[in-house]
């Protein structure tokens, strides 16, 4: 081992680890690295070399190669493994030492570890790593928490490692304990959402219209150049351009249709129901993926139920369609987005944050998977009215959400009528068309509810009395 001491370390070695080591090493900081399987470790020093990292059999052994304070960063596998790994560093760190998590932690997990290791003045960091391998060896988006001393510690690696834009580094302090790790969060949330508009995008531009992959990936790539550019739409595009090399298909057609989830969309929409907060665009993609996997019942169910016969619209309709597409997906991705931060600004008043939204707008511009032109406008959005309480009220938002309405409308009502299911487009407007709508049905909810159950209701007309119960039935 190198006598001089390493200025970061790196705990698990897996593909995000390696990665996130060698980005750190390449902005001239020396990295400790250690992985439980020796081997693993042994082979990463003989490819990258000992100049730029410290090699490590042991944690007693890790821990003595960093320079203190020690900032020691852990890409492992969330839940056990976390504490497992914790509870042996403990008693080898001395107090001021800092530990980051940099996996898909829960937030209750990371805010129960934060005040575990600050009674022994460690001080422990949940952060959020989004960008994948390529995001993490070139650039990710980094959404760390903790106490904000832990920040100016680990401010100068952050800020070098991660993707820049021209709003700057694509990290910030987020908030204490769990903040950072929350607001991971609801980036996949909006991620899940993101992925399913487009997935329907996709079928109302195939099933609806016939347009096949080729041409499909000239759409994508078009819309990429507009208000709709992002990585995951230009990504869409570079996907239904690859060929598989043995059948010559295109590859995505050959792909089973059942998509998988790690779980922090479910935590996203347990959460959003915990407070109270509407995300409907988010719990309609997990829906979705939870109707994919049930393969075999679908394909036995579609023989013998039947649906409805209407004609697929003429050559003639084609353009306005797809610009009726592309409206639709533009609109319901703003939902998506405008429900995110409606829920990152609940629970930041729930557990008293103070996460600043626009902040949380420009660190996600570059790096992370929801990075899209859009995150500029939203970040000027909430720069303009700080306590903005949902991002539809923003002028400039509200200008794109009506021009878009038509074909917003024309794009789910045609899938509609050819049986194509459509639900986080369905929800996004059902969604956008509730929250602009001053008087809802709901009245008549909630006298059932008094009526069946003395649960009572307010007047509207007569605010004053509060609430008061009638007997409906008599």
């Amino acid at each position: 081992m190198s006598e001089a001491k390493a200025n970061f370390g790196m705990i698990g070695l897996a593909v995000m680890g390696r990665n996130l080591a060698l980005n750190v090493a390449d902005h001239g900081f020396k990295v400790a690295v250690w992985n439980l399987e020796t081997p693993v470790t042994e082979a990463f020093i003989k490819e990258h070399g000992e100049v730029r990292f410290v090699g490590t059999k042991s944690l007693p052994e890790f821990v003595a190669s960093l320079e203190r304070p020690r900032r020691i960063m852990m890409m492992i596998m969330a839940g056990k493994p976390v504490d497992s790994v914790l509870t042996q560093l403990k008693p080898l760190l001395e107090p001021g030492d800092i530990v980051i998590d940099g996996g898909n932690t829960h937030f209750a997990e990371t805010r129960r570890r934060e005040a575990d290791l600050a009674q022994s003045q460690i001080r422990f960091v949940g952060m959020g790593v989004s960008g994948g391998e390529e995001g993490a060896r070139r650039g990710p988006s980094l959404m760390p928490g903790g106490h904000i001393d832990a920040w100016t510690a680990l401010q100068p690696v952050l800020e070098a490692i991660a993707a820049k834009t021209d709003s700057g580094p694509c990290v910030a302090h987020v908030g204490p304990d769990g903040a950072g790790h929350f607001v991971k969060m609801v980036h996949n949330g909006i991620e899940y959402g993101d992925m399913q508009l487009i997935a329907e995008a996709y079928d109302i531009l195939g099933r609806g219209l016939g347009i096949q992959a080729p041409e499909l990936s000239q759409i994508f790539g078009r819309w990429n150049e507009g208000d709709l550019a992002s990585f995951l739409v230009e990504l869409t595009g570079k996907v239904f351009a690859k060929k598989d090399a043995e059948t010559g298909k295109s590859l995505v057609d050959v792909v089973q249709d059942k998509a998988g989830q790690k779980g922090t969309g479910k935590w996203t929409a347990e959460l959003a129901l915990d407070l109270g907060v509407s995300i409907p665009t988010v719990v309609a993609a997990l829906d979705g993926r939870v109707l994919s996997s049930m393969k075999a019942e679908r394909v036995a169910a579609e023989p013998k139920i039947r649906g409805v016969v209407a004609s697929v619209a003429p050559a003639s309709e084609k353009e306005a369609l797809v610009a009726a597409v592309h409206d639709a997906l533009l609109a319901s991705k703003i939902c998506s987005y405008a429900q995110g931060l409606v829920l990152m600004r609940k629970a930041s008043d729930e557990y008293k944050w103070n996460i600043r939204l626009d902040e949380m707008a420009r660190i996600w511009k570059g790096g992370c998977i929801i990075r899209a032109r859009l995150l500029d406008p939203i970040m000027r959005a909430y720069q303009r009215t700080p306590q903005l309480a949902n991002l539809l009220l923003d002028p400039d938002f509200e200008g794109r959400m009506f021009a878009a309405q038509t074909g917003w409308r024309k794009a789910i009502n045609y899938a509609q009528s050819l049986g194509i299911p459509v639900p986080a487009m369905s929800a996004s407007l059902a969604y956008f068309d509730s929250y602009r709508t001053a008087r809802l049905p709901q009245n008549l909810t909630q006298a059932q509810r008094d009526a069946f159950g003395a649960h009572t209701y307010e007047r509207w007309d007569k605010p004053e009395l509060g609430f008061v119960h009638s007997e409906w039935l008599k």
